[in-house]
This record gives C-alpha cells, sequence and structure tokens, in this order.
C-alpha cells in the first residue's frame, strides 16, 4: 500500500514484467489488513522527505507498514537513486538505467536523520550494477554524514550483493554501521525465477566476509516466505545462515505488488510464523522477528536493542 503517485504507471515503473501473464494471488487474508496512511506526524515524516528530496523504500518497495512507521517517525532511507538495475520478480522498486550518483545525498540524510531525531536508522540502497563499486564508497559516505549530523544514532546498512566482491564489502564494514543487514530473501530452490540477478551462496559469503573483517559487528538477514518454498528449506536457509555467523533473522510473508509479479502461492498462517520463530530461536540466532507484516526495517530499532541486550545476555552467561 503506497500514496506515492511515482508508482502508478506499473508499465514504466517495470518494462520488463509486461510480458508476463497476469497472475493474480488472490484476496489477502484478515491478517494482513492494515489501515490506511493518517495523522501528523506522518504528514510531518512526509514533508521531510519531500523537503529532503529524499527516497524511501517504505514508498519505493510499497511497503504495507509505511503509515505505522511513519506515524513514529521511523523511515528507511534508499540511496543512490529509485532504479534498479536488476528485475526481482518480487520487487515493486523500478527498474532500468539509473541516473548519475546524487554526491549531495549523503549529507542531505544526515540531515534529515537529525531532524527527525531519529535514535536507529535504516539505510538502503537500490542494486547499482552500472557502478565499479557497487555503490559502496556511497554507502560509507552516508555513514560517515549521519554519524557527522546525529553521532547518537544507531545505523543499519542493507546494501546489495556488491557482486561479492570483497574489497566493497569490506568498504562498508570498516565504515562502522552498527547492523550489516544483506537479505537472503527466499530458498536457493527459487532463486532462478524469484532473483535471476543474485546468487544464493554469494549472498551467505558476503554475510560470513562481514563478520570475518569484524567480529562484533551484528549482522542481520531477512527472508520472504509464501512463493512455494517448503518448511524444510526455510529451515535450510537458517541454518546456512548460523553457519555464517549471522545474529538476526527477519522472516514475513511475501505480497504480489503488481499481477505481472510472482504470485503468492502460499499464505503462512501466524501460528506458522509462531513456529518459525520458535525453531529459528532454537537454531540460535540472538534475534528474531517472524510474522506476516514482519519487514527488513519494521520497528528496526527496538530490535536493535533487544538484539543488543541478548548478546549481553549471551556474553554474561559465559562468563
Amino acid at each position: 500500500m503506497t500514496y506515492n503517485p511515482k508508482l502508478l504507471d506499473k508499465a514504466k515503473r517495470h518494462p520488463e514484467k509486461q510480458k508476463n501473464p497476469d497472475q493474480p494471488s488472490g484476496k489477502k487474508p484478515d491478517w494482513l489488513r492494515v489501515p490506511a496512511p493518517q495523522g501528523k506526524i506522518y504528514a510531518e515524516t512526509l514533508e521531510i522527505v519531500r523537503k529532503g528530496n529524499l527516497t524511501t523504500v517504505c514508498e519505493e518497495a510499497g511497503c504495507p507498514n509505511m503509515g505505522e512507521c511513519w506515524r513514529h517517525k521511523h523511515a528507511a532511507f534508499m540511496i543512490l537513486g529509485e532504479v534498479c538495475t536488476r528485475a526481482c520478480a518480487f520487487c515493486n522498486v523500478a527498474t532500468g538505467k539509473p541516473d548519475a550518483v546524487d554526491k549531495m545525498e549523503p549529507l542531505r540524510i544526515g540531515v534529515a536523520v537529525k531532524q527527525m531525531g531519529l535514535e536507529h536508522v535504516v539505510v538502503t540502497a537500490v542494486d547499482r550494477d552500472d557502478l565499479k563499486d557497487g555503490g559502496a564508497d556511497h554507502f560509507a559516505k552516508t555513514i560517515e554524514a549521519i554519524r557527522m549530523k546525529s553521532p547518537e544514532t544507531t545505523i543499519e546498512v542493507l546494501p546489495g550483493d556488491f557482486k561479492g566482491n570483497y574489497d566493497d564489502i569490506d568498504h562498508v564494514t570498516r565504515a562502522k554501521p552498527d547492523v550489516f543487514n544483506h537479505n537472503i530473501e527466499t530458498v536457493p530452490r527459487l532463486y532462478p525465477t524469484i532473483r535471476p540477478g543474485a546468487r544464493y551462496f554469494r549472498s551467505m559469503n558476503l554475510l560470513k566476509r562481514v563478520k570475518d573483517v569484524d567480529q562484533g559487528m551484528f549482522t542481520k538477514s531477512g527472508m520472504m516466505v509464501g512463493l512455494g518454498e517448503s518448511m524444510e528449506e526455510v529451515l535450510q536457509v537458517m541454518d546456512d545462515l548460523r553457519a555464517a555467523d549471522v545474529d538476526f533473522i527477519t522472516i514475513g510473508q511475501y505480497m504480489q505488488p503488481t499481477p505481472k509479479h510472482a504470485p503468492v502461492m502460499t499464505w503462512w498462517t501466524p501460528d506458522e510464523f509462531k513456529e518459525f520463530e520458535k525453531k529459528a530461536y532454537a537454531k540460535g540466532f540472538l534475534m528474531v522477528s517472524a510474522s506476516p507484516l514482519t519487514r527488513s526495517s519494521h520497528h528496526a530499532g527496538d530490535d536493535f536493542r533487544k538484539l543488543q541486550a541478548a548478546r549481553e545476555k549471551k556474553v554474561n552467561s559465559q562468563k
């Protein structure tokens, strides 16, 4: 759900999907219904985003939690433009040829974070396979700008895979975000159709590399369910993430943005999400967020504080 007029022209946003036959996913279950965005604080957040000429993944990806998050002045900023060089079957972000990198964007984000008084901020990006470093330096500069303008704010980054380039991964890691998040998205069997531009083990290696460079950095990854995966496949992804020493996993229900996107194959129930949560904690994750409406940046600030507390508890128990 979104009120961004840029999202209305689906053919322009997703030219590569227009040849796809319509694949309606049917009526959403009642537990996925959310109220429309509204309220004074929501409007204030929108004004800051507009005046700063900033892009949010909340709008671009059509996040169902946008109204709730913006009412609390929580927003996930999307850097490096609003056009992605990849065309994942699940994603509502526009695809095509991106514009040149805006060198003033990091500073504008730093200013917006200070204006909004954010305790925790999420910075994500479109994939920029057209750039030599995949946008790694822009991520580092954005972290630096936020630290300069709002030094008390904790920072979570959510980049793409940088095509597996360790120099680029290391550059972002050494900029010292508080959380390095990279979404695995789905099970390996579905990568060729759902994430054709990505590679499952490339993403796993990225998450492991972050820990190799900075063992103390929190790592996080998220996935969607409802694309045709089985419970056993989801559990295997959990095992692979734990083998990469990932601290935090998020699991949410996939919702089809348009009939041209991949259809929903399964509506997992709230009870099944509770089972995901139980099994993930049993496998050793410090933090788990699993519910139909869970998204990577949803409640990210509260979850970060819980993550810190969980690590402290674990360290104290080992003394």
